[in-house]
């Protein structure tokens, strides 16, 4: 049975550089940190059966093929209901986009994939917008979809772009087949899955083919004013932004340039680039309609492989499903050096490790999130910062290494897509790892002292 996880859109490397950046958000960045954390230990506390209870409630409506709620800017779920299926426009515009984006992806899969739902049984979807205060990312929580408005000044609403809406669907599709392992190759083959389906979908709805697709992920999500055409290129990783307030886009799109980072879950969110670039590259050889070609090759392997494929396994799985289509598939992962049928054997290239602490500094790194940013911050105990009292004194209080076995922290073990995760690093105890969900109020506040964008409400 499928691992509910919680999927949300933006990678945590962008929250945080946007954060450095821009230092007037952190009060909205931390909420939506905060939220994230609160989000995943719903899910990993909640019982088997509470969670199968859960379920019931929402197929007891399956008459609806889907429900869209309003959250009222709270972080209560569902929320409230406001459309369902067979309803009319509400004039609620992110309520109707979420609708939309919905409606689009089930014909999506059940028209070019034969699959009925993210479960394959007909499940009712539901969906909800208007997630928390200025709340900016979307996530699938293994039960549901849910948007937030954006902040205004970055980013839009998450609903605005119909491909956030379809990435997150295609997350509960990830759940409910090969429900593949969110770290290194096997997490960001999570991530590049569910925006090859976001992809396929927006250019279904264009009626487009492969070559006249302009292959951007969350086009329309950047507000006015930030130098970005979108979050990613599928067709030119590591082009998709380059601004003071958000950074430049770090994706790669070949294995030589793969990042080994113990951020990310393993970076899953930066070398999603290289599958991403290996689906462009063998939909435009093969021609045509990328839903109708390439999309349902790369649906077929989803389904055959298993939580721990690597890139080569999965692109062996491509190749096996690829018929007369085989030298093109085939083609198209070598060229972003991917051997089909051998496996890697992990990562190599241009990435870098985790870097110990120095001696009497506390270091807290924050990563994760639909955005895939990584953001850093450190006291040296030894100096005269005023923070260094209070940082002390909740060193002496939390037990990091009692949090970190207890929910067996770690990549591939706490970790959800798109998720954020916090290391720690100290002087006594090295580096701890703990999705957001498992921070204590004092650690908390132990990253709000640490972190530059939570310093202006420490």
């Amino acid at each position: 049975m499928a691992t509910p996880s919680t999927c949300s859109f933006l990678p945590p490397q962008l929250l945080r550089e946007l954060a450095a950046r821009r230092p007037e958000a952190s009060a909205r960045l931390e909420a939506t940190l905060v939220v994230d954390e609160v989000i995943r230990r719903r899910r990993r506390d909640t019982p088997a059966g509470a969670a199968a209870a859960a379920v019931a409630s929402f197929t007891a409506a399956r008459s609806r093929a889907w429900t869209v709620h309003d959250a009222g800017r709270g972080t209560d779920l569902p929320g409230r209901v406001v459309r369902s299926a067979g309803d009319p426009p509400s004039g609620d515009v992110a309520v109707d986009e979420a609708a939309e984006g919905v409606e689009a992806s089930l014909a999506l899969f059940a028209e070019a994939f034969g699959r009925d739902s993210y479960d394959g049984r007909g499940g009712p979807v539901s969906a909800t917008v208007h997630y928390g205060q200025d709340y900016v990312n979307a996530f699938w929580d293994g039960t549901q979809l849910v948007f937030g408005d954006g902040d205004g000044e970055v980013f839009d609403r998450f609903t605005v772009a119909i491909d956030v809406v379809a990435h997150e669907f295609s997350h509960a599709v990830v759940q409910h087949t090969a429900d593949l392992v969110y770290e290194g190759q096997s997490g960001a083959l999570n991530e590049s899955v569910c925006d090859v389906f976001a992809s396929c979908l927006v250019q279904r709805r264009r009626g487009e083919t492969a070559a006249e697709a302009d292959w951007l992920i969350g086009r329309g999500l950047f507000l006015p004013g930030v130098e970005a055409r979108a979050l990613r290129d599928m067709a030119r990783p590591g082009t998709a932004y380059d601004d003071p307030a958000v950074g430049r886009d770090p994706q790669v799109g070949h294995l030589d340039d793969y990042v080994v980072t113990a951020e990310d879950n393993g970076g899953v969110h930066l070398n999603s680039g290289i599958p991403n670039r290996a689906f462009h590259l063998a939909a435009t050889a093969i021609g045509g309609r990328s839903w109708e070609t390439a999309g349902p090759i790369w649906y077929a392997a989803l389904t055959s492989v298993g939580p721990r494929a690597d890139f080569a396994g999965f692109a062996a799985a491509t190749v096996a499903a690829a018929g007369d289509r085989v030298d093109a598939v085939r083609g198209a992962w070598e060229q972003v050096g991917v051997t089909p049928a051998a496996r890697t054997g992990g990562a190599r290239g241009g990435g870098r490790d985790a870097v110990a602490p120095a001696p009497r500094r506390v270091r807290v790194v924050r990563s994760g999130g639909f955005a895939g940013m990584v953001e850093t911050g450190e006291v040296d105990l030894g100096s005269d910062d005023p923070r260094c009292a209070e940082v002390g004194t909740l060193l002496d209080r939390v037990d990091l290494p009692a949090a970190a076995s207890g929910l067996g922290a770690g990549p591939g073990r706490s970790a959800v897509p798109d998720g954020f995760v916090y290391a720690f690093e100290t002087p006594q105890v090295g580096r701890v790892e703990l999705p957001e969900h498992a921070l204590t109020a004092d650690l908390r506040r132990l990253a709000g002292l640490v972190l530059p964008e939570h310093r202006r409400d420490a």
